[in-house]
């Protein structure tokens, strides 16, 4: 099942995406999603980021056990 959303380009960004999908032979929506999925792919291969996002998880944690107090 796929999720719909919506994201407001710039209108350079978009014209460059648009253009780089049309050569691909792909569409915009397939170029947006490969994209998405190589940052993700980026960032978790960055221990700064899993770093981070581990310390907001474990305050976000503390945070929901003392309201379940």
């Amino acid at each position: 099942m796929a999720k719909q959303t919506t994201v407001r380009l710039p209108d350079e960004l978009a014209d460059r995406a648009e253009a780089v999908a049309r050569v691909r032979g792909e569409s915009l929506n397939q170029l947006i999603i490969d994209s998405l999925e190589a940052e993700i792919e980026r960032v978790r291969g960055d221990d700064d980021f899993t770093a981070r996002a581990k310390r907001l998880l474990d305050r976000d944690r503390e945070i929901l056990d003392r309201l379940a107090e």
